[in-house]
């Protein structure tokens, strides 16, 4: 059952990225929330942060005209009694269908109201993954 919900969240959390869907995304989060990058740490109080952020992030993908977006690994553990740690190894492919981005995602999850939400994403260099205790598939 905890395999099937993880497994909904980032079926709809990739597909809102594939999408460009910012309510879909949004949906995936809980605010406030924070993005880490090698390069930066972001805190998203509001929707306003969060689509203002999300909208860049998008524009991005679409300026390297993402074609497709494929999880390597998918891995998780439940680290508190609604507290789970996720593990995603990703690699992003552009018009030629080759790898432009690869890294390792760190998703805290928390339950609000029944439901998973991200509340804290940290991005690494792939190198970094771990594989956690289950492991779990994303079907786009």
């Amino acid at each position: 059952m905890l395999t099937d919900k993880i497994e909904a969240l980032f079926i709809n959390y990739l597909s809102a990225f594939i999408e460009y869907d910012i309510e879909k995304i949004r949906d995936c989060y809980h605010l406030p929330c924070t993005l880490h990058t090698p390069d930066r740490i972001v805190m998203l109080q509001n929707d306003n942060d969060f689509n203002i952020e999300f909208l860049e992030i998008f524009k991005g993908l679409k300026e390297v005209s993402t074609q497709k977006i494929l999880p390597i690994k998918a891995t998780y553990s439940k680290i508190g009694a609604d507290l789970f740690l996720v593990c995603i190894d990703w690699s992003f492919y552009d018009l030629n269908n080759e790898v432009f981005a690869d890294f390792s995602a760190f998703y805290y999850l928390n339950t609000v109201r029944e439901k998973l939400k991200i509340f804290n994403v940290a991005s690494h260099d792939i190198s970094n993954g771990l594989h956690l205790s289950t492991p779990f598939s994303i079907k786009s």
